[in-house]
């Protein structure tokens, strides 16, 4: 396999070094992780998972377990790509493109996007594996809108997309997301945006959403902090496909997920989506995640107080609920999981009919799941929402515990968290903190040993053909 090459861009504007808060005010650090250790705390196996966080760097989390254990990690970037899991598992995102590292927070310009932006990184139509070279806090002016096999990688920084727009995957694939914080977004344009070196248009309004994703396939969304948007967290739309949404920490919203957005939209019996590993916090409302039409596989999720429902759709979706722990909150009225919405249009002979199972899930504090349509779990009815293999309830403290962006370094394993729960306390319905300022925001180089190990690589292989 070719090595990649490193494209690290210079900052000619100096905003590199000045980072920026946008949005609410954030929470102290002793706050947040009171809040945060209050919530978990009163989750069942707390204990458990504090004793196993001290183990080997297995998990039993199949995506972590993946790419942690390499104490090389930050060399090896791409080998993260081949660690996704569900339907989305095939998104490669960049993983055969070059490095690019994003040294510039600005968005000044949508139309002619400076090199050593994300925005100029994003649209081009190389694969291209996009990283950090410092903690950075980006506020789009405008929808970010990503052209096909790139990924996003946060891992080694704090990196925030807040105070702006939001990030749109239309008509592409092979896109990867990892490891970022995004929140307190909002409505932005119309405008004219570039998505291509050879093409920019005119953009109508963006409704504030995190991630859009418009007949997008072969897309994997992982350890992402989402909270305080304006619509969906994240929307899937316009027969998109082959989704995995993992180890992502969502808290203080109302809508959080979309899975098909009108009752007309037949072509969304093509959706497979995956959702996986991912903690639902306080402050929560509905749509995690609503569906329409297609098949959805929800396993070894923690959900903890939602306000209306935690899963729900309309238009005939099968779902399979697996191995998650849901907790309901002290409201009489908030105990079920499931909500079946009547929204016009084909019914279906009735909610009764749709295939909505849970096995093995776990149900406290009063918390129940309405099943529906085939009494048999083994149907090939659920073959098609059927992904990946869920691992049994009780291990969801465990595999859920490190949701979130890593609040790690760089240097392997060892500066990668090691097994302690992120701590994104103060939520509550209350706000939103993005979380890692226990230690304020840190500036950093990337390593010169990455660069240098790069180079070497690089330069070892096309000696080879001289």
């Amino acid at each position: 396999m070719a090595i990649p090459q490193l494209h690290h861009a210079t900052s000619t504007e100096g905003s590199v070094n000045k980072l920026h808060t946008h949005g609410k005010t954030e929470l102290g650090a002793e706050e947040q992780v009171k809040a945060h250790f209050n919530e978990r705390g009163k989750m069942q196996g707390s204990e458990v998972r504090r004793q196993l966080a001290t183990s080997a760097c297995q998990t039993g989390n199949s995506i972590d377990d993946c790419w942690r254990c390499d104490s090389s990690w930050e060399t090896n970037r791409q080998s993260l790509a081949d660690c996704a899991i569900g339907f989305g598992k095939n998104a490669v995102g960049g993983k055969h493109g070059s490095l690019y590292v994003v040294t510039n927070d600005s968005d000044d310009d949508v139309v002619n996007p400076s090199y050593g932006t994300l925005r100029w990184a994003a649209i081009q139509t190389e694969p291209l594996w996009i990283i950090f070279s410092q903690d950075t806090s980006i506020a789009l002016t405008q929808e970010l809108i990503m052209n096909s096999y790139k990924t996003i990688d946060g891992r080694g920084y704090n990196v925030q997309i807040s105070g702006g727009a939001g990030i749109t995957i239309q008509g592409i694939s092979n896109i990867i997301i990892h490891g970022i914080r995004m929140f307190n977004l909002v409505p932005t344009g119309p405008a004219m945006v570039r998505d291509s070196p050879a093409h920019y248009g005119h953009r109508l309004r963006s409704d504030g959403s995190a991630i859009s994703i418009f007949a997008g396939t072969n897309v994997w969304l992982d350890h992402l902090y989402l909270s305080d948007c304006t619509t969906n967290l994240i929307s899937a739309i316009e027969a998109s496909t082959f989704i995995t949404v993992s180890n992502s920490y969502f808290t203080n919203h109302d809508k959080v997920m979309l899975f098909g957005a009108h009752p007309e939209d037949t072509f969304d019996t093509v959706m497979q989506v995956t959702v996986a590993y991912n903690h639902f916090g306080t402050g929560l409302t509905q749509r995690m995640p609503r569906c329409r039409f297609g098949y959805f596989h929800v396993f070894n999720n923690d959900y903890l107080d939602w306000k209306m429902y935690a899963i729900g759709g309309s238009q005939n979706p099968t779902i399979l609920s697996e191995g998650n722990r849901f907790k309901a909150s002290d409201n009489n009225n908030s105990k079920e999981v499931t909500k079946r919405v009547a929204d016009g249009g084909n019914d279906f002979g009735g909610w009764e009919n749709w295939n909505w199972r849970s096995s093995d899930d776990m149900f406290l504090n009063g918390a129940f799941f309405q099943d529906s349509g085939s009494s048999n779990i083994d149907s090939s009815l659920y073959e098609k929402a059927t992904s990946f293999s869920a691992k049994p309830s009780s291990h969801v403290e465990t595999l859920t515990a490190n949701a979130g962006p890593f609040q790690c370094g760089l240097g392997g394993y060892l500066s990668c968290d090691s097994g302690t729960p992120n701590t994104y306390g103060g939520s509550g319905g209350y706000g939103s903190s993005p979380g890692w300022y226990s230690a304020g925001m840190r500036n950093h180089n990337i390593p010169v040993q990455a660069v240098f190990l790069l180079l070497f690589s690089t330069l070892s292989v096309v000696c080879m053909f001289i």
